[in-house]
């Protein structure tokens, strides 16, 4: 439904992955294009993501200039944002629609920074409202918890080879090493267990891919 509400045809579509075990994965429609991760924010995870920034800056790391990523300025639009870099850095994967809200938003923002793209969504109502509208209808399909202020959503994806982690909360794309479209499912888990490694009792953890339909 909300990808439909964006312009986008339904050759694509978010599915629950069940679990992180190989046969749930195999109950997953294959390929898979960008996977989103629900995970709540603990003391514990952004001690770590303090540490990871200052291990970056320190050491660098190698992000390609065609990773689409913005930052998140809206409070509670974590979703919409997860959402964005998904559709954005598969953009070629998708079949827009000639009015679709989402396309001209990419196309609109595409030579912007992380920073401007975050503005202009401030200001871009079309996608806003949509979410908004999903969210209130309560779909699974959609990620739709925006609401839930320590819960927060990333994006996994893989652009040119490398899997890329995109969290608008983050100054910049974090890189996770080599991936290829036939074992991107497995590289993204094993990137979403290491989350949940961290917390270990925490539960409220979930992942939704972005299956071929």
């Amino acid at each position: 439904m909300f990808l439909k509400q964006l312009g986008i045809h339904p050759d694509w579509q978010f599915v629950d992955v069940y679990g992180m075990e190989p046969e749930l994965l195999s109950m997953v429609p294959r390929p898979v294009c960008a996977v989103l991760l629900l995970f709540p924010i603990t003391e514990k995870y952004e001690t770590f993501r303090t540490e990871e920034e200052e291990r970056i800056k320190a050491k660098g790391q190698d992000v390609k200039s065609s990773v689409y990523f913005m930052k998140q300025t809206i409070n509670n639009a974590c979703g919409t944002i997860g959402l964005i870099h998904a559709i954005a850095n598969n953009r070629e994967k998708m079949n827009f629609e000639t009015n679709s809200s989402l396309k001209k938003f990419l196309e609109d923002s595409l030579s912007m920074t992380p920073e401007e793209r975050a503005k202009y969504l401030e200001t871009y109502e079309a996608i806003r409202v949509t979410h908004e509208s999903s969210a209130h209808e309560g779909q699974t399909e959609a990620p739709s918890i925006d609401e839930k202020v320590d819960l927060h959503f990333i994006a996994l994806v893989n652009v040119g080879g490398h899997l890329y982690e995109l969290d608008g909360r983050k100054p910049f794309p974090i890189n996770h090493g080599e991936t290829s479209d036939d074992s991107f499912l497995e590289d993204a888990i094993e990137v979403c267990k290491k989350f949940m490694e961290r917390d270990p009792e925490e539960l409220r953890f979930n992942a939704i891919a972005l299956s071929a339909a």
